[in-house]
């Protein structure tokens, strides 16, 4: 009881954090506008974007394929798609359940045990954090002139306001740094002897384990040259989406694949922050990225931004709910089948 009422408020939580951002990108942008902005889009651009985002999660589910394959199993890609697409629909209600979730999915379907499936999901997003990071430097050094004044005045320079001086921040930051990792260092050596025989430090250490043979997998992937081809497609799939989607309103068709990039790079940041689907955070980022850097006018910037995120939203309910009830009705029928021949 307990559980489920902490995962609510946790819930409510995220989902005040998200509106109280949504409200931020729209209080000066009134409501009828942005949807006059929406009636006046090109739906043709948007449904097209909706398809190459399809192929960037179809592109997901093959890459992590190749990391299962390391673990000794096969699963079908269309088995690894729809479980990814679940996991986006239950990243909808919790941030970040989605990763547990499709993990979850994948090993009851295919008899996979979970601990290893989800080393493999932290190694696929250790992966595409590594890539972001590189993203973002690169949109950085490309766009330099405009580009780090924005990131400047907007990330670095609230953070730092935060401190009597830039010296102070760095000199406090550093300290809490590594006081955790001195404090985390000092109470494993001192606990450990104490609770190595315990179950809870067993089963934890088993958990790390199969954590390990997930996150090794990257090592231990075949073809490593397939592994990064589809990388490269599963992020250019994300940055045509956004180019697309900028054909479908007049303000940002003539903005070119790297302004996408750029707006790729930042969105991506919002995706990050702590609400269920990246509600708020991420309309916040593009339509301040838009106006900010490229000035496009507020409305339109962030009609846009709203676009690209609710025409995800809509294909991930639509996709999503229907992998669930796919697997579902799969599994009651595996079932069924089991009993009716009694293996």
């Amino acid at each position: 009881m307990k559980k489920r009422i902490f995962s609510t408020l946790k819930f409510l939580l995220f989902l005040a954090l998200g509106a109280g951002l949504f409200w931020l990108a729209i209080k000066d942008a009134p409501v009828t506008k942005i949807i006059e902005e929406f009636k006046k889009a090109n739906y043709f651009w948007i449904g097209l974007s909706i398809i190459v985002m399809v192929l960037s999660h179809w592109f997901r589910a093959l890459r992590w394929n190749l990391l299962i394959n390391t673990l000794n199993f096969n699963p079908k890609t269309r088995i690894t798609f729809f479980a990814v697409m679940v996991g986006y629909f239950a990243n909808l209600a919790v941030p970040r359940l989605g990763e547990v979730t499709r993990c979850g999915v994948l090993s009851k379907h295919e008899k996979m045990p979970i601990n290893s499936v989800i080393g493999t999901v932290i190694a696929e997003r250790t992966f595409d954090m590594i890539t972001l990071l590189f993203i973002i430097l690169i949109t950085i050094l490309a766009q330099l002139d405009f580009l780090g004044d924005f990131m400047y005045k907007h990330i670095v320079d609230p953070l730092l306001s935060k401190f009597p001086s830039g010296t102070v921040a760095i000199i406090t930051l550093s300290f809490i740094f590594i006081a955790l990792v001195g404090m985390t260092i000092l109470a494993y050596k001192l606990l450990r002897p104490k609770i190595r025989h315990t179950k809870f430090y067993q089963k934890f250490r088993d958990i790390v384990l199969g954590f390990w043979t997930g996150i090794k997998t990257i090592k231990n992937v075949k073809s490593k040259k397939t592994f990064l081809f589809y990388s490269l497609l599963l992020w250019a799939s994300y940055l045509f989406t956004i180019y697309i989607c900028f054909q479908a309103m007049t303000e940002t068709s003539g903005l070119s694949v790297m302004d996408a990039l750029t707006i790729l790079a930042i969105g991506s940041i919002g995706v990050l922050a702590p609400t269920p689907g990246g509600i708020g955070a991420y309309q916040y980022m593009v339509g301040l990225s838009l106006t900010g850097l490229f000035l496009v006018d507020k409305i339109p910037a962030y009609s846009f931004a709203n676009i690209i995120y609710f025409a995800q939203w809509i294909m991930i309910v639509l996709l999503g709910g229907t992998a669930w009830l796919w697997l579902v009705i799969s599994e009651k029928r595996k079932k069924n089948e089991q009993i009716r021949t009694g293996k």
